[in-house]
């Protein structure tokens, strides 16, 4: 019977090592999870990533990373977003954000030796925030299409530069 239950550890081991030691950031097989690249036109691309999660963030961060890495492997300097979307569970998810505006008052004492004065003072507050949801449970996939190009980068929020994005957003070795 102890052969067994140790035999039975040792499966469950190498199983939960062999898991554990798969990279998130990886080309897709299988399951389709990693990143994944079709070539459009000579310098347009469609870069994908797809993982189980909650982490849309990372997920388009390694989008952005095999997309930088496509563009340098082509030969070019920058990419250009030129279409861009996430989806969780095959839907599309649009950011849902709110926005507040709340009056309020400080009220502060002070006080002396003798006596204490209040004073109230009226404050007005903005606040913002985005949620884009999601649960450990859910598949996560970010599409970017991108275009290269060389030499002078585009001045817009939607260029990137190759090299650069690589070297922010590799994955740390431990």
């Amino acid at each position: 019977m102890n052969v067994i239950k140790l035999m039975s550890i040792a499966l469950v081991s190498v199983v939960i090592a062999a898991c554990s030691s798969q990279p998130d950031y990886r080309a897709a097989e299988g399951s389709g999870y990693g990143y994944n690249a079709t070539q459009l036109t000579d310098t347009q691309y469609r870069v994908t990533f797809k993982a189980r999660g909650s982490d849309a963030d990372k997920a388009m961060d390694y989008a952005l990373l095999r997309a930088a890495e496509v563009t340098l492997q082509n030969g070019y300097d920058w990419f250009v977003v030129t279409h861009r979307e996430t989806l969780i569970d095959n839907e599309r998810i649009e950011p849902s954000s709110t926005l507040r505006y709340a009056d309020s008052r400080d009220v502060v004492t002070r006080c002396g030796l003798v006596s204490c004065t209040t004073t109230s003072y009226p404050r007005s507050t903005f606040s913002a925030g985005v949620h884009i949801g999601g649960d450990r449970s859910q598949d996560i996939k970010s599409i970017l299409e991108i275009k290269l190009g060389k030499g002078v980068r585009p001045d817009t929020d939607a260029s990137f530069d190759a090299l650069e994005v690589r070297q922010h957003l590799s994955p740390k070795e431990d």
